[in-house]
């Protein structure tokens, strides 16, 4: 009798243990992934899907992928709005709980504006059409702060055993990108109101953060080829206006860039990469993104 009643009580302590595991996490983008894991520290390694350079516009799920997405105790992603390929996904089932960052309170949304939206339905063929909401909303840093709030108040209910780890590496977080935020700041003070041309349509946030005026993007929307009469426009529009710097995507032709600034007083800056295609995931990826942009058009706009 007692060995029956000690194994029952074994098998609560499993089971108390077992409640108490890690969720399993799944991410669409590198910049949700990244603090997810700033979050979650020593925890666990969220899973990114659109990771190792690919597109999250037009992305593909691998039959693996559909698996991990089916066995997450937590789904995080930026919203339909971003990956409308992961919603198809999220139809399908999930077991865990879904939260679409876009969507939290506190989050900052712009729209695109009329001159954006119009870019952005120019070519035949963009079959990226996000809407008239801009989903780029991680380039803004007051946003990433009050994302990582959600993800530490979701990880702690799905696992309240190490809710106040989440808490401590939130802050640690919060801290680390207002540091980085200011440097930003510091780095661009000379520079507020200074026209730019952006390689497409991702980047309203960083400007309305950092005091920036794009005045127009070289691709009519993500992935979309601009066509000859948009390059010849843009062409015209930088030796009529005080254009400072242009901004190629990172992947693209930097010949068209140069092509464009030719005949006029614009610079070509560096290549700029708003999903963090090319850097490294992990915690650390979202500061470096926003360093990287923002020394990018430092740079530039100093000259260097």
């Amino acid at each position: 009798m007692m060995r029956t009643i000690s194994s029952v009580l074994a098998l609560m302590a499993f089971a108390g243990v077992a409640d108490a595991e890690v969720p399993a996490v799944v991410t669409d983008i590198p910049p949700v992934q990244s603090l997810v894991a700033a979050v979650m520290g020593d925890l666990g390694d969220p899973e990114v899907l659109a990771g190792g350079g690919a597109d999250a516009h037009s992305y593909q799920l691998r039959p693996s992928q559909a698996r991990s997405l089916a066995n997450a105790g937590v789904v995080f992603w930026v919203g339909h709005e971003m990956t409308p390929w992961l919603e198809r996904a999220l139809e399908a089932g999930t077991g865990g709980e879904v939260v679409a960052l876009l969507g939290s309170s506190g989050t900052k949304v712009r729209e695109f504006s009329a001159a954006e939206m119009a870019a952005e339905h120019a070519e035949d063929g963009d079959d990226h059409d996000h809407g008239s909401t801009d989903p780029h909303a991680w380039l803004d840093p007051d946003n990433a702060r009050v994302w990582l709030g959600v993800i530490r108040d979701t990880l702690a209910k799905a696992d309240p055993e190490h809710a106040e780890v989440y808490a401590a590496n939130a802050a640690a977080a919060d801290a680390s990108i207002s540091a980085t935020d200011a440097e930003i700041k510091a780095a661009l003070a000379g520079a507020v109101g200074a026209k730019i041309v952006m390689g497409h349509d991702a980047y309203g946030y960083f400007a309305d953060h950092f005091g920036l005026t794009i005045a127009a993007t070289v691709e009519a929307g993500d992935a979309a080829e601009p066509g000859a009469a948009h390059l010849e426009e843009l062409r015209q529009m930088l030796k009529g206006q005080d254009v400072r710097c242009m901004f190629p995507e990172a992947g693209a032709d930097p010949g068209r860039y140069v092509w464009l600034a030719e005949g006029t007083d614009t610079k070509v800056g560096a290549a700029l990469d708003p999903e963090g295609r090319m850097l490294a995931e992990g915690p650390g990826l979202y500061e470096q993104l926003l360093t990287d942009i923002g020394t990018a058009v430092a740079d530039c706009l100093a000259g260097k």
